[in-house]
C-alpha cells in the first residue's frame, strides 16, 4: 500500500515561510509526478503544484512565484518551500500520487 505521509506545517506570520515534506513509500517514487493539493477552511480541495521524476514543475497561480515544489528521488521525499505566505495560504497541504494521499499539513497563517 503506497503511504504519503507530510510533515513541516504549523503557524506561520503573514510573510514568513515554511517548508513542507512528504515522505513516499512503496511505489517507484523516481519516475512520477507528485501533487501536492490544498483545502482551506470551509472550502474545496485546491491544487499546488506538481512535480516529475526529472524535476519538471507546474505551478497555480495563485502561489506561483511564492511556493517551490523540488523532490529528492534518493530520499523518496518531495518538499514544498512556501514563501512570502499570505492568510488565504492557511489550509489543510496533502501530498498527492494518483489516487492516494497523506493525513495532511495545517498551514495556519496568522498575525
Amino acid at each position: 500500500q503506497v503511504q504519503l505521509v507530510e510533515s513541516g506545517g504549523g503557524p506561520v506570520q503573514p510573510g514568513g515561510s515554511l517548508r513542507l515534506s512528504c515522505a513516499a513509500s512503496r511505489f517507484t517514487f523516481n519516475s512520477n509526478w507528485m501533487n501536492w493539493v490544498r483545502q482551506a477552511p470551509g472550502k474545496g480541495l485546491e491544487w499546488v503544484s506538481r512535480i516529475n521524476g526529472l524535476g519538471s514543475t507546474n505551478y497555480a497561480d495563485s502561489v506561483k512565484g511564492r511556493f517551490t515544489i523540488s523532490r529528492d528521488n534518493a530520499k523518496n521525499t518531495v518538499y514544498l518551500q512556501m514563501n512570502s505566505l499570505k492568510p488565504e495560504d492557511t489550509a489543510v497541504y496533502y501530498c498527492n500520487y494518483r489516487g492516494f494521499w497523506g493525513q495532511g499539513t495545517q498551514v495556519t497563517v496568522s498575525s
